[in-house]
């Protein structure tokens, strides 16, 4: 299907916090409980409209793991987007977000859309990190943010769409140079515009990387 731009995101975060349930409920609109662990990344696609453009958004899904994080670190170059995930009832996963994010400060381009994402919301009465941190944290590191559930759907497709739209807003003020693919993005044959309108109509697409493949036994949601 053609489409005016590709824009490239990559999911980070700890081991368990739904990376990968995030990306298969938007991808393919179902929840998988029980989701192997990601063994380097996995890939997901799917089209998207934003301002009466076709957008397809190629989608890496990282390990988690600290023996991965070579692997991952290669995959920040070249990503329009980043959707940086920890999970609400676990505390821990909030703490260790400033080191992703300098993470992937360090080996991203400068403009790269950051969306922070408090996932597993509909677990409210284990909740460990208040939304009030959350939207805190995204305050003072300058980031985009939203809790989501993987589980319910709930905030998940406008969390991708959202990051969307701010590295559209970006191309469009001239902040990102789009025949430089650094940046994460590659113009398609249509991009003066036109498009699908999402939703049911989008294509849909998911697969273990080259890199990539699964290991059993990760809850996820």
């Amino acid at each position: 299907m053609s489409y005016a731009y590709l824009f490239k995101y990559i999911i980070i975060g700890d081991t368990g916090v739904g990376k990968s349930c995030l990306l298969l409920q938007f991808t393919d609109k179902r929840f998988q409980p029980v989701h192997d662990l990601t063994i380097g990344v996995e890939f997901g696609a799917r089209m998207i409209t934003v301002a009466d453009k076709s957008i397809k958004l190629q989608i890496w899904d990282t390990a988690g793991q600290e023996s991965f994080r070579s692997i991952t670190r290669s995959y920040y170059r070249g990503a329009a987007g980043a959707l940086l995930v920890y999970d609400i009832t676990r505390r821990d996963t909030f703490k260790h977000l400033g080191r992703w994010l300098e993470e992937a400060r360090q080996h991203s381009q400068s403009n790269m859309v950051i969306m922070l994402i408090g996932n597993k919301n509909d677990l409210e009465h284990r909740r460990a990190v208040s939304t009030e941190e959350g939207r805190a944290f995204a305050e003072e590191h300058g980031l985009v943010f939203m809790e989501t559930s993987a589980k319910t759907a709930y905030n998940v497709e406008r969390a991708f769409i959202n990051t969307a739209e701010e590295i559209h807003d970006k191309i469009e003020s001239g902040q990102i140079d789009v025949s430089n693919e650094r940046y994460g993005i590659k113009v398609g044959m249509n991009a003066g515009g036109g498009g699908g309108t999402g939703g049911a109509n989008n294509v849909n697409l998911r697969n273990s990387a080259s890199k990539g493949g699964t290991q059993q036994g990760s809850g996820c949601c």
